[in-house]
């Protein structure tokens, strides 16, 4: 009977481990490599005064948890390391769970906005930009229930706030160099 037990608890360990790649996998398999930058940015960044924000401002902002950023430098010396890092970002946005909003741009270079949930439950935004010069950049901008009418109530908050550009710096300073 102890057999049993024991095999129906493995056998639930590995249906619960998903070998599926996902972006959050990607971010954290990430994090140490020196060509990339990660950066976990909150809500505070945007300064906003509360008191300021119409009653569906203050909605959005709500739904808004925080942002991952992970981008990759390209350079002289890591050229074949950004087409396969592109290409596995690509290949990972390509899964069903992320919809695809809008694509622009041409060839490998460009940007896109896809979502994970439904369109009036979303619980991720990525925005996924490359440039055959620079690099690329994933932005995952995490909330709970956010819908689109969420995210232009937010682009109008961007535009009020007083962004604390020293939570920005590590990303400044890549750019830079």
């Amino acid at each position: 009977m102890k057999r049993v037990y024991s095999f129906i608890l493995l056998s639930l360990f590995l249906v619960s481990c998903n070998s599926e790649p996902s972006l959050q996998k990607y971010f954290v398999e990430h994090l140490e490599d020196k060509n990339f930058i990660a950066m976990d940015v909150s809500s505070s960044i945007l300064n906003i005064d509360a008191s300021k924000l119409t009653a569906e401002q203050s909605e959005a902002m709500q739904s808004f948890d925080k942002m991952n950023i992970l981008a990759f430098k390209l350079n002289d010396k890591n050229k074949a390391q950004f087409e396969t890092e592109r290409a596995k970002v690509s290949a990972i946005l390509k899964d069903e769970k992320y919809q695809q909003l809008m694509k622009f741009g041409s060839g490998k270079e460009g940007a896109s906005v896809s979502f994970v949930g439904s369109d009036e439950h979303i619980d991720e935004f990525v925005f996924f930009a490359n440039r055959n010069e620079n690099g690329f950049a994933v932005v995952r901008v995490l909330g709970k229930d956010m819908n689109p009418t969420h995210i232009m109530n937010m682009m109008s908050v961007l535009q009020q706030s007083n962004i604390d550009l020293e939570q920005l710096k590590p990303l400044q300073e890549m750019i830079k160099k």
